[in-house]
Parts: C-alpha cells; sequence; structure tokens
C-alpha cells in the first residue's frame, strides 16, 4: 500500500499539503481532486520518486512498478502498435532475450524458461491487447501500422496513454486523462479503469468520469490532505454535509436557486418549455446537495444578457463542409431558432467541429448557402483560440484593448470573477496554465455579449470549481448555444436536445447522453461483426414534437412517425396533471428530507442497520416515483398543448 506519515510537500517557500496521513490500500482506485495549484502534480512528482517529502514519510512498496503517461512523444518511423508495446517494459526484455538467445543458439532449457514466461504475461495475446486499446482510443484499424510520426499532437497523446495502459502496473498514474478524447473514448475508459486490478491515483476534472472509475477520492484543500469513501458524487455530498453550517453557502446558493426557481415559475405549465423547466427541478434537486461543496470556488460569474436576437438567427441550406475539398459532412439543412440549446452528439472524427466551425463562420461551406439573420452576435469558443490571445499582455489589457472607455475597476470586478485578482489581473499571459488561458479566452467572448454561443470543448483544462461555475452560467444564460463536449454532466445540464453527426450526415437525435451511449455501444457491435446490433439513431425514443426553438435539421431516414394528435375532454387530463403536481411536491419534499439526513455523517453514528437499510430504500423508492410521474407529467403537458390547451 502507499502510506503518507505526517507528510509535508512544498515548492520552494510555498507549502502545498501539511501533516498529511493517508492510506492507500492495493485495489483502490483514487481520484485525486483541489483546485489548480494545490499540489497535484507535485504529489504525483513524489510518488514517482522524482521529489521528496520535506517532512514525514511517503512510502510505497519497492517491487511496484509504477506506470504514468508520458508527456512528449518523438516523431518515430516505428508503427503505433509496436510504440504502444513499448509500455510493457517485461514483455519487450523478454522478447528481447529470447532473440538473444535463438541468435547464439542456446540451450533449450532457457528458451523453455523465456516461452513460459511469455506465456504468463499474456505475451502471446499482448499484440491483440494493444489493437484492442487503440480502437477503444479511437483509432482505426488501419492505423495500427501507420508510424508514429504520422500522428499529430492530440493522437500522440492517446498513444502515450495506450502506452500507460498496456503496462500491467502496479500503480498507475493518470495526469487528465481524458483532455484529448472525445466523448466515446472518455467512457471506454472509464469502462476500462473500473475493471483496472492495480491502483490507480487519476487527476481529473471530469465529475462523471470520476463517479466511473473511482472508489475513494483525495482531496487536498487548504494544504490538507483528506481521503473520502466513495466516487466524486458521494465526496460532494460528504462535503457538502461538513460544509453546511457556513454562512457563506447559503447566500451563494440561495441566488442560483432564485434563477432556477424563476424559470420553473415562468415555464412549467408551458408544454412548450415542459422538457426545460423539467431539466431545470432535476438541476435544482442535484444543486441543493452539491453547490455547498463548492461554496468556496473562487470563480463567480454570469452571462450578461444578450441584445435581441433575430428569428431565424442561422440557417444552413443543402450545406457541404469539410477540408481541402473533401467534405466531411453534406446536405445538411438546419435552422437556428432563438432559445435553442443544443448538444452535438457524434463519434470521433465524424465532423462535430467541422459543424460547429461552419456555423461560425469561420470556414465556409464547399456546397450549398450559409445565411445569418440580422443582429446575430456569435460567441465562438474553441482551443486553437487560446493562441490569440497576446501573450505579452494581461488580462487587464486584453480587456481595455476592448474597451477603453469603461472604468478599470468595472473590468477587473469582472475578471475577478474568474480569479483574476490584484497582481493576477496585471500578469502577462505568457506564462498562464493552460486552464487560466482557457479562463480568459472564456471572460473575453462573455464579455462581447452574444446571441449565440458556439462552444467546442469549452472544459478541456479547466478544473471541477470552474466547470461548476460554468455549468451554472450555462444553465441561466438566456441566449442559444451549440455546445461540443465529453463533459456529460455539462451536456446533460444545459442543452435541450441534441444532433447527431454521422456517417457523413447531420440528423436530429431523439434521446438523451444516455441513450447515446447506449447508440455508440450498439454501433461498436455492428463495426464487430454483429449486424443485429446495427444502431438505428433516432429509433431509440418517439420523436419529440418540434418545439418552436427546436433546430430544424434534415431528419435521419429512421424517424418514427409524429406522435398522433390525442382527442376527447381536457378535464381528465387537467384533473391529472393537477395531482401529479401535488404527489410530485410531496415526494420531492420527502426525499429531500431524506438525503439530508443520510448525507449527515453523525446519522451513521447513531441509526441500527436496519433504519439505515429502511431509509436507502424509501430513498429509492421515491426517486423511481419522482421519474415516473415527472415522464407523465410531460406526456399530459403534450396532450394538453395538442388539444389546445395551451
Amino acid at each position: 500500500m502507499i502510506q503518507f506519515r505526517n507528510l509535508t510537500l512544498a515548492r520552494g517557500a510555498r507549502k502545498l499539503i501539511e501533516d498529511a496521513n493517508m492510506q492507500v490500500h492495493a485495489g483502490m482506485r483514487v481520484g485525486l481532486v483541489g483546485a489548480n495549484g494545490s499540489g497535484k502534480s507535485s504529489l504525483f512528482a513524489l510518488l514517482r520518486g522524482e521529489l521528496h517529502a520535506d517532512v514525514g514519510d511517503c512510502e510505497l512498496p519497492a517491487a511496484w512498478r509504477i506506470a504514468t503517461v508520458a508527456q512528449e512523444t518523438p516523431a518515430l518511423e516505428m508503427p503505433a502498435i509496436e510504440y504502444v508495446l513499448d509500455g510493457d517494459t517485461e514483455l519487450r526484455e523478454i522478447e528481447r532475450q529470447l532473440a538473444e538467445a535463438e541468435a547464439h543458439h542456446e540451450g533449450g532449457n532457457l528458451l523453455g524458461e523465456l516461452h513460459g514466461r511469455l506465456n504468463d504475461i499474456g505475451g502471446y495475446g499482448a499484440r491483440a491487447r494493444g489493437a484492442s486499446l487503440l480502437a477503444g482510443l479511437g483509432f482505426a484499424p488501419e492505423d495500427i501500422e501507420r508510424p508514429v510520426a504520422e500522428f499529430s499532437g492530440g493522437w500522440r497523446m492517446r498513444l502515450n496513454l495506450a502506452q500507460a495502459l498496456v503496462s500491467r502496473c502496479d500503480l498507475m498514474l493518470l495526469d487528465e486523462p481524458t483532455n484529448h478524447l472525445d466523448l466515446d473514448a472518455v467512457v471506454w475508459l472509464e469502462k476500462w479503469l473500473g475493471t483496472f486490478r492495480g491502483t490507480l491515483v487519476v487527476v481529473s476534472h471530469d465529475r462523471d468520469f470520476l463517479d466511473g472509475c473511482t472508489t475513494h477520492i483525495a482531496h487536498i484543500y487548504n494544504q490538507r490532505l483528506t481521503l473520502y469513501t466513495g466516487n466524486y458524487s458521494s465526496f460532494e455530498t460528504q462535503r457538502a454535509a461538513t460544509l453546511a453550517v457556513q454562512q457563506a453557502m447559503f447566500e451563494k446558493q440561495q441566488r442560483q436557486i432564485a434563477h432556477l426557481h424563476s424559470y420553473i415559475s415562468r415555464f412549467r405549465a408551458q408544454a412548450t418549455k415542459a422538457r426545460q423547466a423539467q431539466s431545470r427541478i432535476k438541476a435544482l434537486d442535484r444543486m441543493e446537495l452539491v453547490t455547498a461543496a463548492h461554496v468556496d470556488a473562487p470563480f463567480d460569474f454570469e452571462f450578461m444578457a444578450p441584445e435581441r436576437a433575430p428569428d431565424p438567427m442561422l440557417t444552413l441550406e443543402d450545406v457541404a463542409a469539410g477540408y481541402d475539398d473533401m467534405p466531411v459532412i453534406s446536405g445538411v439543412r438546419m435552422t437556428l431558432r432563438p432559445g435553442a440549446r443544443i448538444g452535438l452528439l457524434g463519434p470521433n472524427g465524424a465532423g462535430k467541429s467541422t459543424l460547429i466551425k461552419l456555423l461560425s463562420g469561420e470556414s465556409e461551406p464547399l456546397a450549398g448557402k450559409r445565411m445569418e439573420g440580422r443582429g446575430l452576435a456569435i460567441g465562438y469558443f474553441a482551443q486553437h483560440q487560446l493562441e490569440q490571445l497576446r501573450e505579452d499582455e494581461s488580462p487587464l489589457w486584453h480587456l481595455v484593448n476592448r474597451e477603453p472607455r469603461t472604468r478599470e475597476q468595472d473590468l477587473r470586478n469582472y475578471l475577478g470573477g474568474f480569479d483574476f485578482r490584484g497582481k493576477m489581473a496585471d500578469t502577462a499571459v505568457a506564462p498562464f496554465s493552460g486552464g487560466e488561458k482557457s479562463r480568459l479566452a472564456l471572460a473575453l467572448m462573455i464579455r462581447t455579449r452574444p446571441n449565440l454561443l458556439l462552444l467546442d470543448e469549452p472544459t478541456n483544462h479547466l478544473d471541477l470549481e470552474m466547470r461548476h461555475a460554468l455549468n451554472v452560467a450555462l444553465a441561466e444564460y438566456e441566449g442559444s448555444l451549440v455546445l461540443v463536449s465529453h463533459d456529460r454532466a455539462l451536456l446533460r445540464s444545459v442543452c435541450d436536445s441534441f444532433l447527431l453527426v454521422a456517417d457523413g450526415a447531420v440528423s436530429e437525435f431523439d434521446g438523451d447522453v444516455d441513450d447515446y451511449l447506449s447508440w455508440l455501444t450498439a454501433r461498436r457491435q455492428a463495426q464487430n461483426g454483429r449486424p443485429d446490433a446495427l444502431p438505428k439513431s433516432t429509433e431509440k425514443t418517439p420523436r419529440r414534437e418540434t418545439r418552436n426553438n427546436a433546430p430544424k435539421v434534415q431528419r435521419a431516414p429512421q424517424a418514427l412517425p409524429d406522435r398522433p394528435k390525442p382527442t376527447g375532454s381536457r378535464r381528465p387530463l387537467e384533473k391529472e396533471a393537477e395531482k401529479l403536481d401535488r404527489d410530485l411536491a410531496k415526494w420531492h419534499n420527502e426525499k429531500q428530507g431524506l438525503d439530508l439526513r443520510l448525507a449527515d455523517p453523525a446519522l451513521y453514528q447513531t441509526a441500527s442497520t436496519a433504519d439505515l437499510r429502511n431509509m436507502a430504500a424509501r430513498q429509492s423508492e421515491l426517486a423511481q416515483l419522482i421519474d415516473a410521474a415527472e415522464q407523465r407529467w410531460l406526456d399530459v403537458q403534450g396532450q394538453l398543448e395538442a388539444m389546445g390547451a395551451v
């Protein structure tokens, strides 16, 4: 096991971790979280033996093999699969010894021992294992024999990750492994790590990823290192219970909850807004449990109200888009209306970034027409825009150059919401980390008051606190948005509809993020030779009736027919809706009370096992009742709307 005894770790005169005592047993999968600069990377360096403790001890078994992801990849001519297999050092050493023994015509005993050991470590299946890892990370079958030098920087990082995964190590240290992955690769990696038999310590800012692959959370805060049992959601609940007594939580939380209550009050009874209102209700339930865990976050910003948007905002007519006259997507017909909140889903390389560049106007269509409405104000964020920041200028001067007549204090206050305070606001951008540059680019984009946000992986390099703040701000944003992200929590909370970009086409996806993950699984099975599993992108759920603000796109061929318009009296449906409202309010209140009780650590010291089991069972029962009632409420409201009730 890994053991810290009275550990103090510092960089220069600054203490990062002080007097830490913690044990990580073999087989535990630990998510390491904390603000940027809190000491996560330094702790990794300590575990790798690159740093030494200033005070105390860090002990781990001398025989443990440690795997990490290399940060540099040389431009090698060796095939990708051979580069990946280099991660298994014992395999390579046995292969070397075998080649040497055969060259020197060594005796049969030595050869037999080497072949026996090769069999013991699964060496005969190593190539297939490496190919499987590459496929899971998004590489096509023909890519495995391509030279490493032919891959771009992001794909080389995936090769480095595959090299670490193939290593058969005792301790795996992964520092933000999802940064260069898309959604399907993130989900694959999460499942792979969930079955990893060694000890894992992973730094990640993706809450869903941490939920799926960790058994414990180690939190660095205020120079203290604390180990929590459970995944990230469990950690948030435990930390929220600990911080519940702080008055600051209520001030910050109530302000955010008030925004969501206002939205729900305005739109809950309108069937055209019912789906959005229900998503805010669910977000509110979750926020009341987890916001306390982020009460001390340094970020506090919101989107300024956008200018009035044209209708339609943006139209694509039979558009083809791609690179070097080679179309990636074609036949795209799409109309963006005010209020649209769209997530783009699709396999790696299918054209999501191509579509969002086309919508932004950064790339021209190869065929067809792109038409903007008068008054359209686009806010476009993509990672390459970080390169457009002026390295020799400070965050403050970036704003001053844009708004020379605005009071400097107002600009400083604005930057403070993104944690650019004091000297940080006056420091040149050049030495900033990737996360700090991303925050600045977002701050500059938000300041333009766009009525259409186009966001391509906006959470890359952002820590959990900044992601939480961005999530809240986007949930309250009054304009329209199109989002590409591998952050499932962000997609779930801010998107009301989804488009599927796949097989050279763009079509409406009638389902949620979980439906899309099922679609991906079926697609992989079909590609692996199971035609019975061939996915049908829009047969997952009945097609929702088109909302006024939903994107109008070319529909997939398998789309189901529209729901028939109901007939009959409205009164029974109205009575059912009223009863559902009463039941939901009652069940929500009861469940919130149970959630708070079960989040209280003191309960587990006094309650009997039977009482705890009964409370947990009732909590689960209430969650099922609420989900079923909310779905029925949506159905009833849809029928009432079709009958002219709203």
